[in-house]
């Protein structure tokens, strides 16, 4: 229908309709439930979550760039389809491309493509020009949609698009000469749109280096993250008398999840665990990853659960527990064994870490961090230094040469002090430090998305004699493509308790294994 064929009230709702997509999607637009039944497409509490905020960004920005973290299953495409059928319906040369991680997925979002225009009311239905499997146009608008799945080799050189969705994109083979394509194909310029969506696979790759790059600000992308209880509708009917376990108690405490999104999420768990063979007891490594509650979660790598539980390292990058200058200060140095490992150093003292001294040193040249460590301790008078000395015996030999008397060797393969329980001295380490996360006195470390990702990245397993194993390095490198140096630096923090020296002796460190509390 032509402007010159409106009248004043059509072109009234016509100019509603072009201005407010809310508006626009309930009344013009089609969906098909998950009932069969077709129905409008009223914009859910995650849809119009995303949709404000795509929308700041186009009035700030002229333009749209955007990562979309999803848990599953809330509309994210269906937000995505519709958005751009409603923009390259309302202005001329609009053409939107769409490229999907399987074929059934670009089917299924053509047809909900085929589905808008079927049923979009005749005052605003474009005109429509060519139709077959994979492309869609509106002739006289110039604009419409082109479909294609990611393969083997980039798509969309040769075209010049204006709205570019990309599905799945955790989940593209080749995903980064895709994405170079795509910005060969959507001019830098102003009212271009780049939305790209997906469900995390693990770390690494195209999709999480885009996302961490986002949360670094260092991207022209922003990056949003949905968590599952942003959808109303994961909520369940909770039973009056039912109390959730321990950890699930705190789950929700952690999150402020309602009684019903607790309900909920327990069910959901109770399925997923059994297929991963975890103790739904708390929140097993598959839900964390398919429902995120956090980027670190969704992010984790998948296979495992962590020692140190989650909501603890959450908690700690919250809290703040005062004043701890009546505890040693203690340093722990996780030394570069070569490749993409880096050296560690971090302060703990009492219930504080990290705040201090956080550093990170990416050379293997030991005279090099020998110097940079002593002027740490020099700076800071620390009780003791414990340092990893599986590698970088000359580091170690350079401190003692300048003076250094409160540095301590620790050899993460050697003995456990208490080796009834744990399998070495790593696993040990590692124990006492989840146990001071979890101790009611609380812990406090920075806020960083690196300290949780570092701090949950081992998983743990019990060997023959029910001990404590954690799990190797190599193994996590491989699931997760990083070393949790940083990790390894704050476990060394608790090689040995430590007491506070008074000014007349030297820094003590007792070998008490039998204590159940840790500095």
């Amino acid at each position: 229908m032509t402007a010159a064929m409106l009248n004043d009230r059509e072109r009234q709702i016509r100019s509603q309709l072009k201005s407010d997509f809310n508006h626009y999607a309930g009344k013009c637009l089609k969906i098909r439930q998950k009932n069969g039944s077709i129905a409008p497409l009223n914009l859910n509490d995650a849809q119009r979550r995303v949709h404000t905020l795509i929308e700041e960004q186009r009035k700030r920005d002229g333009r749209v760039r955007m990562l979309i973290l999803k848990a599953r299953q809330w509309g994210c495409s269906t937000y995505v389809g519709a958005r751009f059928y409603w923009r390259a319906t309302h202005k001329r040369g609009m053409k939107a491309y769409v490229l999907t991680h399987r074929q059934e997925a670009t089917d299924n979002l053509y047809r909900m493509i085929e589905r808008f225009h079927a049923n979009c009311p005749d005052l605003v239905k474009p005109s429509t020009g060519a139709a077959n499997a994979r492309s869609l146009t509106f002739g006289m608008l110039d604009s419409g949609y082109l479909m294609a799945t990611a393969g083997g080799k980039a798509t969309g050189r040769s075209d010049t698009v204006q709205l570019f969705h990309g599905s799945e994109v955790a989940f593209w083979p080749n995903a980064a000469t895709h994405m170079a394509g795509v910005l060969q194909a959507v001019p830098d310029e102003d009212d271009t749109e780049i939305i790209l969506e997906s469900t995390a696979n693990g770390v690494g790759g195209f999709f999480h280096d885009a996302c961490m790059a986002a949360l670094d600000g260092d991207s022209a992308f922003r990056l949003i993250f949905m968590p599952w209880f942003a959808h109303a509708a994961y909520t369940a009917k909770a039973g009056q008398d039912v109390v959730p376990m321990a950890a699930w108690a705190e789950y929700g405490a952690m999150h402020r999840l309602s009684p019903g999104q607790l309900a909920w999420a327990i069910a959901k768990n109770r399925d997923l665990a059994r297929a991963c063979l975890a103790d739904p007891a708390e929140p097993c490594w598959m839900f964390r990853q398919e429902y995120p509650a956090t980027v670190e979660e969704a992010f984790q790598g998948g296979g495992v659960d962590s020692l140190i539980r989650r909501e603890l390292v959450l908690t700690a990058r919250k809290a703040t527990v005062g004043d701890q200058s009546h505890q040693p200060l203690v340093f722990g140095v996780d030394l570069a064994r070569g490749g993409p490992d880096k050296t560690r150093i971090v302060d703990r003292q009492g219930r504080c870490a990290g705040h201090r001294v956080n550093v990170t040193m990416d050379t293997g040249d030991e005279m090099e961090i020998a110097g940079r460590l002593g002027r740490l301790i020099d700076l800071h008078n620390p009780a003791v230094v414990f340092v990893d000395a599986t590698a970088g015996a000359g580091c170690v030999d350079r401190l003692e040469e300048l003076g250094h008397r409160n540095i301590r060797k620790v050899n993460f393969g050697s003995k456990a002090g208490l080796a009834e329980s744990y399998a070495n001295k790593r696993a040990e380490m590692w124990g006492k430090m989840a146990d001071w996360f979890a101790d009611e006195g609380g812990a406090d470390i920075p806020d960083s998305e690196e300290w949780q990702k570092h701090l949950c990245a081992p998983g743990f397993s019990y060997d023959s004699l029910s001990r404590l194993q954690l799990e190797k390095k190599e193994a996590i490198k491989d699931r997760l493509g990083f070393s949790p140096d940083l990790g390894d630096a704050l476990a060394l923090t608790f090689a040995e308790t430590v007491h506070r020296p008074d000014a007349t002796r030297m820094p003590v460190v007792e070998h008490a294994y039998d204590s159940l509390r840790y500095l």
